[in-house]
Protein backbone atom coordinates (compact mmCIF):
# COMPACT_ATOMS: atom_id res chain seq x y z
CA UNK A 1 0.00 0.00 0.00
CA UNK A 2 1.36 3.38 -0.95
CA UNK A 3 -0.25 6.22 0.95
CA UNK A 4 -0.53 9.79 -0.27
CA UNK A 5 1.14 12.51 1.78
CA UNK A 6 -2.35 13.74 2.74
CA UNK A 7 -3.34 10.31 4.06
CA UNK A 8 -0.10 10.02 6.01
CA UNK A 9 -0.69 13.44 7.60
CA UNK A 10 -4.31 12.45 8.34
CA UNK A 11 -3.19 9.23 10.08
CA UNK A 12 -0.56 11.06 12.14
CA UNK A 13 -3.19 13.57 13.28
CA UNK A 14 -5.59 10.70 14.06
CA UNK A 15 -2.91 8.98 16.17
CA UNK A 16 -2.32 12.17 18.17
CA UNK A 17 -6.07 12.71 18.63
CA UNK A 18 -6.52 9.13 19.86
CA UNK A 19 -3.74 9.63 22.42
CA UNK A 20 -5.28 12.95 23.55
CA UNK A 21 -8.66 11.22 23.78
CA UNK A 22 -7.02 8.56 25.93
CA UNK A 23 -5.65 11.21 28.28
CA UNK A 24 -9.09 12.83 28.59
CA UNK A 25 -11.38 9.78 28.52
CA UNK A 26 -9.29 6.67 29.32
CA UNK A 27 -9.85 4.94 25.98
CA UNK A 28 -8.99 5.13 22.29
CA UNK A 29 -10.82 7.37 19.87
CA UNK A 30 -13.67 5.23 18.49
CA UNK A 31 -15.82 7.77 16.68
CA UNK A 32 -13.66 8.67 13.67
CA UNK A 33 -15.27 11.11 11.26
CA UNK A 34 -14.50 11.92 7.62
CA UNK A 35 -12.14 8.98 7.04
CA UNK A 36 -10.59 9.07 3.56
CA UNK A 37 -11.70 6.07 1.47
CA UNK A 38 -8.13 4.73 1.18
CA UNK A 39 -7.96 4.44 4.98
CA UNK A 40 -11.18 2.42 5.25
CA UNK A 41 -9.42 -0.56 3.66
CA UNK A 42 -8.22 -3.23 6.08
CA UNK A 43 -4.67 -2.53 7.15
CA UNK A 44 -2.10 -3.48 9.77
CA UNK A 45 0.03 -0.88 11.51
CA UNK A 46 2.45 -0.28 14.33
CA UNK A 47 2.57 3.02 16.17
CA UNK A 48 5.91 3.87 17.76
CA UNK A 49 6.19 6.71 20.27
CA UNK A 50 9.40 8.46 21.30
CA UNK A 51 10.26 11.28 23.67
CA UNK A 52 13.68 12.89 23.47
CA UNK A 53 14.84 10.20 20.98
CA UNK A 54 13.99 7.43 23.46
CA UNK A 55 11.37 4.75 22.88
CA UNK A 56 8.20 5.55 24.83
CA UNK A 57 5.87 2.87 23.50
CA UNK A 58 5.22 0.65 20.50
CA UNK A 59 2.09 -1.39 19.79
CA UNK A 60 0.79 -2.81 16.56
CA UNK A 61 -1.00 -5.38 14.48
CA UNK A 62 0.69 -7.94 12.23
CA UNK A 63 -2.41 -8.90 10.28
CA UNK A 64 -4.94 -6.59 8.67
CA UNK A 65 -8.32 -7.31 10.27
CA UNK A 66 -9.91 -3.85 10.58
CA UNK A 67 -9.87 -0.56 8.67
CA UNK A 68 -6.41 1.05 8.70
CA UNK A 69 -7.73 4.25 10.33
CA UNK A 70 -9.24 2.24 13.20
CA UNK A 71 -6.06 0.17 13.52
CA UNK A 72 -3.90 3.30 13.82
CA UNK A 73 -6.25 4.92 16.38
CA UNK A 74 -6.24 1.80 18.57
CA UNK A 75 -2.50 1.18 18.25
CA UNK A 76 -1.67 4.81 19.06
CA UNK A 77 -3.73 4.53 22.23
CA UNK A 78 -2.10 1.17 23.00
CA UNK A 79 1.43 2.52 22.51
CA UNK A 80 0.69 5.40 24.88
CA UNK A 81 -1.16 3.51 27.59
CA UNK A 82 -0.84 -0.28 27.20
CA UNK A 83 2.82 -0.99 26.40
CA UNK A 84 3.77 -2.88 29.56
CA UNK A 85 7.39 -1.76 29.29
CA UNK A 86 6.35 1.79 30.22
CA UNK A 87 4.09 3.62 32.62
CA UNK A 88 1.00 5.12 30.96
CA UNK A 89 1.69 8.38 29.14
CA UNK A 90 1.20 11.52 31.21
CA UNK A 91 -0.24 14.82 29.89
CA UNK A 92 3.10 16.61 30.44
CA UNK A 93 4.76 14.26 27.94
CA UNK A 94 2.42 15.11 25.05
CA UNK A 95 4.27 18.22 23.75
CA UNK A 96 7.52 16.23 23.30
CA UNK A 97 5.87 13.12 21.85
CA UNK A 98 7.13 11.99 18.44
CA UNK A 99 4.80 9.62 16.57
CA UNK A 100 5.90 7.18 13.86
CA UNK A 101 3.45 4.99 11.99
CA UNK A 102 4.46 1.86 10.10
CA UNK A 103 1.90 0.37 7.71
CA UNK A 104 2.68 -3.30 7.09
CA UNK A 105 2.41 -5.41 3.98
CA UNK A 106 0.83 -8.84 4.37
CA UNK A 107 3.29 -11.24 6.03
CA UNK A 108 4.75 -13.96 3.79
CA UNK A 109 6.26 -17.23 5.03
CA UNK A 110 10.03 -17.69 4.99
CA UNK A 111 10.93 -21.30 4.31
CA UNK A 112 14.29 -22.17 5.86
CA UNK A 113 15.85 -25.58 6.34
CA UNK A 114 18.04 -24.33 9.18
CA UNK A 115 19.18 -21.16 10.90
CA UNK A 116 21.98 -20.47 8.40
CA UNK A 117 19.49 -20.75 5.54
CA UNK A 118 17.19 -18.27 7.31
CA UNK A 119 20.02 -15.81 8.00
CA UNK A 120 20.99 -15.83 4.31
CA UNK A 121 17.42 -15.02 3.28
CA UNK A 122 16.94 -12.01 5.56
CA UNK A 123 17.32 -8.57 3.96
CA UNK A 124 18.70 -6.13 6.57
CA UNK A 125 16.92 -2.80 6.68
CA UNK A 126 13.97 -4.05 4.65
CA UNK A 127 12.50 -7.15 6.30
CA UNK A 128 10.29 -7.06 9.34
CA UNK A 129 10.31 -10.56 10.82
CA UNK A 130 7.70 -12.46 12.79
CA UNK A 131 8.84 -15.53 14.77
CA UNK A 132 6.40 -18.14 16.09
CA UNK A 133 7.00 -21.35 18.02
CA UNK A 134 4.06 -22.67 20.01
CA UNK A 135 3.13 -19.98 22.52
CA UNK A 136 6.29 -18.00 21.76
CA UNK A 137 5.75 -15.12 19.35
CA UNK A 138 7.64 -11.91 18.63
CA UNK A 139 8.29 -9.48 15.82
CA UNK A 140 10.82 -6.83 14.93
CA UNK A 141 9.95 -4.03 12.54
CA UNK A 142 12.49 -3.29 9.80
CA UNK A 143 13.57 -0.22 11.82
CA UNK A 144 15.18 -2.56 14.39
CA UNK A 145 17.96 -3.28 11.86
CA UNK A 146 19.28 0.21 12.73
CA UNK A 147 20.20 -1.09 16.22
CA UNK A 148 20.92 -4.71 15.21
CA UNK A 149 22.47 -4.56 11.72
CA UNK A 150 23.75 -8.14 11.59
CA UNK A 151 21.22 -10.88 10.70
CA UNK A 152 22.73 -13.08 13.43
CA UNK A 153 22.22 -10.41 16.14
CA UNK A 154 18.78 -9.48 14.79
CA UNK A 155 17.61 -13.10 14.98
CA UNK A 156 19.21 -13.74 18.39
CA UNK A 157 17.44 -10.73 19.91
CA UNK A 158 14.16 -11.65 18.22
CA UNK A 159 14.34 -15.11 19.82
CA UNK A 160 15.01 -13.53 23.22
CA UNK A 161 12.06 -11.15 22.74
CA UNK A 162 9.90 -14.24 22.15
CA UNK A 163 11.15 -15.76 25.42
CA UNK A 164 13.48 -18.27 23.78
CA UNK A 165 17.24 -18.71 24.22
CA UNK A 166 19.26 -16.75 21.63
CA UNK A 167 20.82 -19.97 20.30
CA UNK A 168 17.49 -21.85 20.08
CA UNK A 169 16.57 -23.67 16.88
CA UNK A 170 13.78 -26.13 16.22
CA UNK A 171 11.85 -27.44 13.24
CA UNK A 172 8.75 -26.05 14.99
CA UNK A 173 9.97 -22.46 14.46
CA UNK A 174 8.01 -20.53 11.84
CA UNK A 175 9.06 -17.22 10.31
CA UNK A 176 7.28 -14.64 8.21
CA UNK A 177 8.56 -11.44 6.64
CA UNK A 178 6.83 -8.18 5.85
CA UNK A 179 7.77 -4.71 4.71
CA UNK A 180 6.56 -1.36 6.01
CA UNK A 181 5.78 2.09 4.78
CA UNK A 182 6.85 4.30 7.69
CA UNK A 183 6.27 7.98 8.28
CA UNK A 184 6.35 10.44 11.16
Amino acid sequence: MSLSSQNKAWLLQLARESIEHGLDHGGPLTQIANVPDALLVRGASFVTLETHNQLRGCIGSIEAYRPLAEDVANNAYGAAFRDTRFAPLQPAELPDLHIQISVLTNPEPIHAANEQDLLQQLIPGEDGVLLEDGLHRATFLPQVWEQLPSPHLFLAHLKEKAGLPSNYWSTSLHFQRYRVEKFS
